[in-house]
């Protein structure tokens, strides 16, 4: 099945038990569950994110000059644009 099919058929399996308060609460839980073990690279904790700035302060860094734009900084860093 494809994506628009799976979604087409969860509305329809929705529209269903609309009229059911508990269904749809259950419905409502169950979803919210789901969406809790979706697995999202981006999230992270405070401690690891923390971590992350802290192993990216060892790197190089570098910095704009006074009235300096982006095309000149990366000009002046080696980048021929």
């Amino acid at each position: 099945m494809t994506t628009m099919e799976l979604n087409a058929q969860i509305w329809r399996d929705m529209a269903e038990i609309a009229d059911n308060e508990t269904l749809m609460r259950q419905l409502a839980k169950y979803l919210k569950k789901l969406v809790a073990k979706k697995d999202d690279p981006t999230c992270m904790t405070k401690e690891e994110f923390f971590a992350r700035v802290d192993e990216a302060k060892k790197g190089p860094s570098y910095e704009l000059l006074p009235d300096e734009d982006l095309t000149t900084f990366l000009r002046r860093r080696g980048y021929d644009l």
